[in-house]
């Protein structure tokens, strides 16, 4: 199964200039490749004339950019709108796939989906899919698939409060390509950084409880600067109508980038990462408060590249060790107590940041299991 050809569905064209959302993608690609996978790309957009779109400069861009040019397509509602491949080249692909991976499960083209046996719906936002589809009743296309992989480790396990909505969940970790993703050797001061949206979409409840997003993980932290002399820099997408939290976040010292300068392209992304002491991730409150285990393909970037990584506490911990290289935090206290870990034996963390990397998310092996499990 090393060998398949896959077809990968994500988004690429819809997200423009989100350095971090288009490595979200490349790691399955380039990853795939490496494996010596036959690999191509397929992402619809909502866009009626795909070449119009403000996504279509920019994913041919980075298609060239990374070798994968004339293997890629973004198709429209129309069934005649398609850029990149033309539809006979499509057809011709779909046939000769052995696996479709679909992200969010986005893809519904029947020319794709009516051709390939097994269709792998790919959660990389294990707790909310799973509960707009059973608690909100949004369609989120799961008969469409044969399989079901999460980033998460805990759906359908005893005890986690996130439905299963009737799959078996194939646990796996964001892969990470360590060819694109070195050690890194320069760095620019000693910020702790991050890339994030203060919020995604709207938060959902369950049982009593509230899955929320950055924002609401965030709040309870808004003194941290004050309480060390640590560098905070947060490259935070936050709409002005969140006026009050960015005055909050600025008056207690945090340091807000615009992320449309240091991450609007995979080049300028990877250089932002790799210029940071280390990653300060905050994750999403549904992701904390269900215990999922999710873990950031953000962090798994900061890793590889031999960076640090101080993360909230989702429950990751399960699969990936933690107290060298990679700290799970759950208040201040604890954040501030792995920056002084850090500041001990630097060298030391960025050591085992990057075993980390290599022993459980190197994408050689991250990708070779999900093909191996998907095919049995």
């Amino acid at each position: 199964m090393t060998a398949a050809s896959v077809i990968v569905s994500g988004m690429i064209a819809a997200t423009p200039h989100q350095g971090g959302a288009t490595w979200a993608v490349l790691q399955f690609l380039l990853g795939l490749r490496r494996l010596g996978c036959d690999v191509r790309f397929v992402e619809p957009i909502d866009h009626p004339r795909p070449a119009d779109s403000a996504g279509a400069r920019y994913i041919s861009d980075v298609m060239h950019r990374f070798g994968l040019g004339g293997r890629w397509a973004i198709v429209g509602p129309d069934q005649n709108e398609i850029l990149g491949m033309t539809r006979p080249q499509l057809r011709a692909a779909a046939r000769h796939a052995d696996v479709l991976l679909n992200v969010s499960g986005m893809l519904s083209e029947p020319d794709v989906l009516d051709h390939v046996d097994i269709r792998v719906y790919v959660d990389l936002d294990p707790a909310f899919v799973q509960l707009w589809h059973s608690v909100a009743g949004v369609d989120m296309r799961f008969d469409a698939h044969t399989h079901f992989v999460s980033i998460a480790d805990a759906i359908g396990e005893s005890g986690c409060p996130v439905p299963s909505c009737g799959r078996a969940w194939i646990p796996t970790l964001p892969p990470v390509v360590l060819d694109e993703w070195p050690v890194a050797e320069h760095r620019h001061g000693d910020a702790l950084t991050t890339v994030a949206h203060w919020r995604g979409y709207g938060s959902i409840e369950h049982q009593g409880v509230r899955y929320g997003q950055k924002a609401h993980s965030l709040r309870p932290l808004f003194d941290l600067p004050r309480r060390t002399d640590a560098q905070f820099r947060l490259a935070l997408a936050i709409h002005d109508g969140d006026m009050k939290d960015i005055a909050a976040l600025r008056e207690h010292g945090w340091e807000l980038v615009d992320p449309d300068t240091v991450a609007s392209s995979p080049d300028e992304y990877r250089r932002f990462v790799q210029s940071s002491w280390a990653e300060f991730g905050i994750a999403k409150s549904g992701y904390v408060v269900s215990r999922v285990g999710w873990f950031s393909d953000r962090s798994a970037c900061y890793l590889a590249s031999g960076r640090p990584v101080l993360a909230q506490d989702t429950g990751f911990g399960r699969r990936l060790p933690t107290g060298a290289g990679l700290f799970a935090f759950t208040d201040g206290d604890d954040v501030l107590a792995a920056v002084d870990a850090m500041r001990r034996d630097y060298a030391h963390h960025r050591a085992a940041a990057r075993d980390i990397a290599r022993e459980y998310l190197d994408s050689d092996r991250v990708l070779s299991e999900l093909l191996e499990r998907v095919a049995t």
